[in-house]
């Protein structure tokens, strides 16, 4: 829960842009979250260092101005990931999560968003993190730890 009100502090700061690259391939969750973050520092999508990394390794990345990332239609305000003994995500100073996880977070209501994902076919969590503002689109999630409601 403190990644996710860390970064709706930082998200209210920066708007999304008019441009649009879409995520709903890498958001079906057939890839490791190496291969979703590392591909988006590949296109310099994302800023680099991480914006914020949570004590348990999960590393937050601000999308780099005029990426204008979006994930089945919406707006990507953050997207997130770690994956253990990566040496592409900064580790946290506490217990570093066992479980690979990443994923995006989107302006929209999680009934939206959750419906938009079962359309696409995604096997893709959602977590209301502003209720009817802003949902977490979650890969490789294998518990609750991250996203408590």
């Amino acid at each position: 829960m403190r990644l996710l009100s860390w970064l709706l502090a930082v998200i209210a700061i920066f708007p999304t842009s008019a441009s649009s690259f879409a995520l709903d391939d890498q958001l079906m969750c057939a890839e490791t979250a190496h291969d979703f973050v590392g591909g988006l520092v590949e296109a310099h999508s994302i800023n680099i260092p991480p914006m914020h990394v949570e004590p348990d390794s999960v590393n937050a990345f601000r999308p780099a101005s005029g990426a204008g990332l979006t994930a089945f239609g919406l707006p990507v305000h953050a997207v997130f990931g770690y994956q253990p003994g990566d040496p592409l995500f900064t580790v946290g100073g506490g217990k570093a999560s066992s479980s690979p996880i990443y994923g995006a977070v989107v302006l929209g209501a999680a009934d939206s968003v959750k419906r938009l994902l079962v359309s696409a076919g995604s096997t893709a969590v959602v977590h209301p993190v502003i209720p009817l503002v802003l949902t977490a689109i979650v890969c490789g999630q294998s518990s609750d730890d991250h996203f408590r409601r």
